[in-house]
């Protein structure tokens, strides 16, 4: 996998790019005056971001794996230290296909209706591989949705969610917690060193 370089990346026009942020040369991005990456984040190869009015805002310490798709009118977000696995699919804005409407953009407005919310995954949320977040979602803190699953609601902190439609599991454990605690004092350690 190639990443582009910093002048190319600061060349694209982002609304903000973090420090240590690695994309792949076949990552593609649209209106990325609308995209905010935060530091130590990396976007694999064939992953889209298309912004609408609503924004994209990556944060820090999060990875997009391969394939991935953000795509839709409202803002979509990630938190700190999300993870994202391969084949993920946001779709922020899609299309009334209840048969009352036409549907696809190749249609004028006035003959579809659209469904818009916003999705958001909160910190330390992971996003299984092949799975689909729709519009108004949001994965709560420390909770994993399993691979292959469908999120049509909200999910609750610190669960596993699984299946079509997404369903509790089981609680999630915390200590990824303490693990980032440590992690963080030891980057500020480290941080403060070079400073000297």
């Amino acid at each position: 996998m190639g990443f582009l370089s910093r002048d190319k990346v600061e060349s694209m026009g982002f609304a903000r790019v973090g420090k240590n942020v690695k994309i792949s040369d076949k990552a593609s991005f649209y209106n990325p005056s609308n995209i905010s990456i935060g530091d130590n984040t990396r976007i694999d190869d064939f992953c889209i971001l298309s912004a609408g009015q609503g924004g994209i805002q990556v944060g820090s310490y999060i990875h997009i794996g391969c394939y991935s798709s953000f795509l839709g009118n409202a803002p979509i977000i990630l938190h700190d230290f999300c993870g994202i696995s391969g084949r993920v699919s946001f779709y922020s804005h899609i299309d009334d296909t209840s048969g009352e409407y036409l549907v696809q953009p190749t249609f004028p407005d006035e003959y579809r209706h659209m469904i818009s919310g916003p999705i958001v995954i909160e910190r330390h949320g992971l996003v299984g591989a092949g799975s689909i977040v729709f519009p108004g979602v949001t994965v709560g803190t420390g909770t994993l949705v399993a691979a292959l699953s469908l999120v049509k609601e909200s999910c609750e902190p610190y669960w596993i969610y699984g299946g079509v439609p997404a369903k509790k599991i089981k609680p999630r454990k915390r200590h990824f917690l303490e693990l980032e605690k440590k992690f963080l004092e030891q980057m500020s350690k480290e941080t403060n060193r070079g400073d000297m």
